[in-house]
């Protein structure tokens, strides 16, 4: 792994914050370098306000979207509630839908089949629609590329809302309006909110005009917080001020589909790495194995009676889904050895069997293993689908852009796509992305970096600095949990590899004269424990340990060397 440090703030600046805020010279680093310089936005950073939520209607067509939604409640208009089958989609349309339920009961909700439609809008979703006589469709967490879709709509006299926040193509599609922050022409002040982040922008739009407060839209927040976990969208801002008050929902006063899945686990209390890797992936796993509709109807049941059934089955699709990822990803490794491309810049990988609901994960799963710009492909209908995942530091959007020539369909973000081609382009478009990965990609983004933020001695964690550390949460992409490194430790002798196949390092350190010693645990890095016979260096984060009811702060090892 590479080793980076970052730049040494201003030694006055971080010198007089560490006075004012009465804390140790290395918390005011760590703030100084996330431009964090002053009382005052210190103050504001670990203490986030409502207050600090933006006007909806500073988000271009906002007043448009909010005018037709009233015209359709005022005429008994059905209105349906359209989004993807991912967490920030299905979150999106129970937030939304359980919104507008409390002004009209006109409201359905429709999650597009993964293996029937594909991902966004489609054509079936739009004939359902005209069937069942839904003259609006509000779409959320997608449709800012879909301008036939929207197009053979307004034939049918089927008007659209889009709520999205994926890149815009050149043009934007004719529907009634398109909300969406990252439009050329959108002033909003913050462009980095997710799918569901822009359904919460809609209804507290409507609420204000309505007469409502930011606080009555706090118990949506839950929802929000989950979608930007499982969405991996900045953690600052909006974002930030979404989740700090979302963990507090899903703590306090969950709304039962949560409380099912909660009731599950062991834990008393969830931080926002228990709502990535044990809320999110459950609610995946029904758009996953099974339908989207099952997340949707888990977020919005009223009755935990049924919510606790609910849960229960997407319990179920979980542990299939894990089954079937480990399975996948053992055939795609043997694919790549056999095909004798461990050394590309890029891996592409495909099998038509390969089911479409984990190609994704598997796709992680890989850039794991080689650490490279990530496709899996499996047969979808008559085309190619695949789930695109890339490194730090490298645009796979961009990357796929210069190969559009090839590909039918394509959408996403810098780190994660999806497309669609036809079977016959597929070794083109995998020459052409291993060519424009070769050519562009900065060689030494093909190494994991660890991003550290300042060296501390051991004897500097203490209960105090542990605390400030953990107040600086919730963490996420622009605001990590900070990265440490302390030199010329030494381990106490006991030492040892655990795990069920020795893979992790359990260690106890200490450094120099101070014998006081740290409990320190390496996920995955048994394999260097030769490296601990003699004095070595450590890159790490703070996290809290309890055993027995008893709680003690740990290392959590990233890397030794």
């Amino acid at each position: 792994m590479r080793w980076t440090l970052k730049p040494t703030p201003n030694k006055e600046k971080a010198a007089k914050l560490a006075a004012d805020l009465k804390v140790d010279i290395a918390i005011a680093h760590v703030l100084c370098q996330r431009n964090i310089e002053t009382y005052e936005a210190a103050k504001k950073y670990f203490r986030p306000s409502l207050e600090e939520i933006h006007d909806p209607f500073l988000m271009k067509d906002m007043e448009l979207a909010v005018a037709r939604i009233e015209t359709a409640i005022a005429n008994n208009e059905n209105i349906l509630i359209y989004g993807d089958y991912d967490v920030d989609g299905t979150s999106s349309v129970a937030l939304v839908s359980s919104y507008l339920k409390t002004i009209t009961p006109n409201i359905a909700t429709y999650i597009p089949d993964r293996y029937a439609e594909g991902y966004g809008i489609s054509y079936m979703g739009i004939d359902f629609a005209q069937d069942n006589d839904f003259s609006l469709i509000i779409a959320l967490d997608c449709g800012i590329k879909a301008l036939d879709k929207v197009a053979y709509a307004t034939a049918k006299n089927i008007d659209f809302i889009i709520c999205d926040h994926h890149k815009p193509g050149v043009e934007i599609p004719k529907a009634v309006a398109v909300l969406n922050p990252k439009r050329n022409d959108c002033n909003y002040p913050f462009d980095e909110l997710c799918g569901c982040g822009v359904g919460f922008k809609l209804i507290q739009a409507l609420g204000t005009s309505r007469g409502q407060r930011i606080i009555d839209f706090v118990p949506y927040l839950d929802l929000v917080a989950i979608a930007i976990a499982a969405d991996i969208v900045q953690m600052t801002g909006e974002n930030r001020v979404f989740t700090y008050f979302g963990l507090q929902v899903i703590n306090q006063n969950p709304r039962n589909g949560i409380k099912a899945i909660i009731a599950q686990t062991s834990k008393k209390v969830l931080t926002i790495t228990d709502v990535v890797f044990i809320i999110a992936p459950r609610i995946n796993a029904a758009g996953r194995m099974k339908h989207g509709n099952y997340a949707v109807e888990l977020l919005t049941e009223i009755e935990f009676d049924a919510a606790v059934k609910f849960a229960a089955a997407i319990e179920i699709f979980n542990a299939d889904r894990k089954e079937l990822d480990k399975k996948i990803t053992n055939q795609a490794l043997i694919q790549i050895i056999d095909q004798k491309e461990e050394n590309q810049y890029a891996t592409v990988v495909f099998q038509e069997d390969w089911h479409k609901g984990v190609i994704g994960i598997v796709a992680s799963r890989l850039i794991e293993k080689y650490y490279r710009p990530t496709l899996v492909f499996t047969k979808s209908g008559d085309k190619l689908a695949a789930s695109a995942r890339s490194v730090k530091g490298f645009d796979v959007y961009n990357a796929l852009e210069a190969c559009s020539e090839f590909i039918e369909q394509f959408g996403g973000h810098k780190y994660a796509a999806g497309l669609t081609l036809l079977p016959e382009n597929y070794q083109n478009f995998k020459n052409k992305f291993e060519e424009v990965v070769e050519s562009t990609i900065d060689k030494k983004l093909l190494t994991p970096e660890i991003s550290i933020d300042t060296t501390i001695d051991l004897s500097e964690i203490t209960p105090k600095f542990f605390r400030i550390i953990q107040q600086m949460g919730p963490f996420g992409p622009l605001n990590m949990k900070p990265t440490f490194t302390s030199t010329c430790v030494r381990d106490n002798g006991y030492g040892k590899q655990v795990g069920a196949d020795k893979t992790h390092l359990k260690l106890t350190v200490f450094q120099g004269d101070n014998q006081k010693t740290y409990n320190a645990i390496g996920f995955n890095l048994g394999a260097k424990m030769p490296l601990v016979k003699n004095d070595f260096d450590i890159a790490y984060s703070l996290d809290e340990n309890e055993w027995n009811g008893v709680k003690s702060v740990q290392l959590l090892l990233k890397d030794l060397k």
